[in-house]
């Protein structure tokens, strides 16, 4: 990555890095470590990453939206935190085109993974953390999110889509929603993959990096399915429509 390029990431960021490492180093897969020696991914500042955005997150929703419920609160943050959320964040920063990813995996099309574009944004909310403290990572989550969190909190609940495809499908099959869950990775690094199934039928995929988040994807995909096979393909009435690319995560 030149440093050019990483010039124009902290423009779009926002934030100019005192330690130019740390950005590197959020923008650094696993995939890249493999294949050159002595270097660290991103992996631990994806995990500080994660507890900022969900506190940073938690106060705002808090603040801005007195009217919004426990419940309510919690549908939207789950929301605007899921790999769905950050990786059409990501997308908006162009943050794949900086990623250093190993050969195998940006030939793979890695740079466009909703999984690896998610991480990758936590890991970088945790870089400015490091360097400049909760302020700055503050107003980075605040400005990347911010139209998200609006919108969610219109209708708090609407990426449910697990919720969604069940209601929908309990008015027009025979049986619910059946999830079949796979694994694969290590312990500390598990990737879950959830395939839905209704009436013997499979309906759509997911991947994630919980069952909660790959249910999710497979289920957004699946409700688009399962809509476009109703009379003129009508929506719901809680229906705005989906980026089934972007929602599903197994471009991941």
């Amino acid at each position: 990555m030149t440093a050019a390029a990483l010039r124009e990431l902290c423009d779009s960021v926002g934030y100019t890095f005192r330690d130019p490492n740390l950005l590197e180093q959020a923008l650094t897969h696993r995939s890249w470590c493999a294949e050159n020696d002595g270097v660290e991914s991103n992996e631990r500042l994806e995990f500080l990453g994660d507890s900022v955005l969900g506190i940073v997150v938690t106060d705002f929703i808090y603040r801005e939206y007195p009217n919004l419920n426990e419940g309510e609160l919690a549908k939207l943050r789950a929301a605007v935190v899921s790999a769905v959320s950050l990786a059409g964040a990501a997308r908006r920063l162009q943050l794949g085109e900086c990623l250093r990813l190993g050969k195998g995996e940006r030939s793979s099309g890695g740079s466009d993974k909703s999984s690896i574009l998610a991480d990758a944004l936590e890991a970088v909310i945790g870089a400015v953390y490091i360097d400049g403290g909760i302020g700055p990572a503050t107003t980075l989550v605040v400005d990347l999110l911010g139209n998200p969190i609006a919108e969610g909190a219109k209708v708090p609940g609407l990426d449910d889509f697990k919720t969604r495809l069940q209601e929908r499908v309990a008015r027009t099959h025979e049986t619910l929603p059946r999830y079949v869950i796979d694994e694969e990775g290590p312990d500390h690094e598990k990737r879950f993959f959830a395939e839905v199934v209704i009436d013997g039928t499979p309906f759509g995929r997911g991947e994630g990096r919980s069952k909660k988040e790959a249910e999710q994807a497979a289920a957004a995909e699946a409700w688009e399915q399962v809509a476009s096979l109703e009379p003129d393909g009508e929506p719901d009435e809680a229906d705005t429509s989906v980026d089934v690319e972007t929602a599903q995560g197994v471009d991941a």
